[in-house]
């Protein structure tokens, strides 16, 4: 049975059915980073456990680039849907909800319920075109009116991974008096020329779709909508994210079952990106796309800190950095930087995977036990050790 043709955007709007997202209103406009205000900023979250009589057991878990603030659980009551993070936040997990009052919003500039290019703008049409320039640091700025709505003066711990991990840095840098400890998982501390160069073309693919119309297809019928770029720039981005090793032992030169590539059929590897591509377009925003890549290509935590080392030496929360080792789109040398320049990290937490960077998402058991490590590790024992180390040497 063919499935029907996806909308021209994905995005969850007013109307829709809320699930379990709350939402907080900031009650002024966010002043940008790159210039300029937004105004009428919400964002969607979703939580778990229970905060604690003083306020001290929470936990904020930062979502990737194409995830959401549904981390695990039912999406609404009676809708067992998988969270992006399923394993890792609940009941005895690795982000304990006996033990934490667990937070996961939906980025700004997101499209699950968050501000974004899909929301209406004051006027009541859908942002799109007109979208702003918006940041990590601006990211976490809405963030930390998100934390103030609910009471929350210092995390327990930040985990986050890839554009998620980018929030984590961002909230321990600019807010180090409200971050006990911090977990950065396969990220870095700013974009690379070639990190920015893949999703420079991830963007043009998007851009030259002709269903892109600029940044105005939200009115476009089913099937119409950028699928096409968007789909390409899932494609791109998914080579980044698996290793070349996995890609061989699984698919190497094999057809797709039933098709003959020398007639024109596809490669069983051309099949699993289309899936994906397809996937994504049925779940996501081609401009939200477009918003957190771009805020992903500028990331650079010492932008106005003078330097990567200054802004990191700000941070006095617990760091635990983790990296896979077959990660070529966060590669292992960049976590090494973190380490080196975080006064409360001691060394790289190396997870073993085929999958590259996507292990942070799959190998739950390595990652699970790291993060629940870091959630438990004091500030004052990380530099202790970090001392001794340093002295080792």
């Amino acid at each position: 049975m063919t499935a029907p043709p996806p909308p021209a955007s994905a995005a969850w709007r007013e109307g829709d059915h809320p699930g379990l997202r709350r939402w907080v209103d900031l009650p002024q406009p966010l002043q940008l980073e790159g210039g300029g205000m937004l105004p009428g900023v919400r964002i969607a979250y979703q939580t778990w456990g229970r905060l604690n009589g003083a306020r001290s057991n929470a936990v904020l878990i930062e979502h990737a680039l194409t995830g959401h603030s549904h981390a695990t659980g039912a999406i609404r009551p009676g809708h067992p849907t998988p969270g992006w993070w399923d394993g890792m936040v609940g009941p005895g997990s690795a982000v304990d909800t006996d033990r934490f009052f667990v937070v996961c919003p939906n980025v700004l500039g997101g499209c699950q319920g968050s501000t974004g290019p899909s929301s209406p703008a004051p006027d009541g049409r859908q942002w799109g075109s007109r979208w702003p320039l918006t940041t990590v640091a601006d990211q976490v700025a809405a963030e930390a009116v998100l934390a103030d709505s609910l009471g929350i003066s210092r995390w327990a711990g930040i985990v986050g991974g890839s554009m998620g991990g980018f929030r984590a840095l961002e909230w321990a840098v600019a807010f180090p008096e409200r971050v006990a400890a911090v977990v950065a998982v396969a990220c870095s501390a700013a974009a690379t020329g070639e990190q920015i160069a893949l999703g420079a073309a991830q963007m043009l693919a998007i851009r030259a779709d002709p269903q892109f119309a600029g940044g105005d297809y939200y009115d476009a019928p089913p099937g119409g909508g950028p699928h096409v770029g968007m789909g390409i720039a899932r494609r791109l981005a998914h080579l980044s994210y698996r290793s070349e090793g996995e890609l061989q032992q699984r698919f190497g030169r094999s057809p797709q079952p039933g098709e003959r590539p020398l007639t024109g059929g596809r490669y069983a590897v051309e099949s699993y990106l289309d899936h994906h591509a397809e996937k994504l377009a049925r779940r996501f925003d081609a401009n939200t796309y477009l918003t957190l890549t771009a805020a992903m290509n500028h990331f650079d935590i010492g932008r106005r800190r003078g330097g990567v080392a200054s802004a990191l030496s700000r941070v006095s929360a617990a760091a635990t950095v983790i990296g896979i080792d077959s990660d070529r789109l966060y590669r292992p040398w960049q976590q090494e930087e973190l380490v080196r320049l975080l006064p409360t990290a001691d060394r790289v937490r190396v997870v073993l995977s085929p999958y590259g960077h996507d292990g942070f998402l799959i190998e739950r058991d390595q990652v699970g036990a790291l993060v629940r490590a870091g959630l438990t590790t004091s500030g004052q024992d990380r530099v202790s050790r970090r001392v001794e180390h340093c002295r080792a040497r």
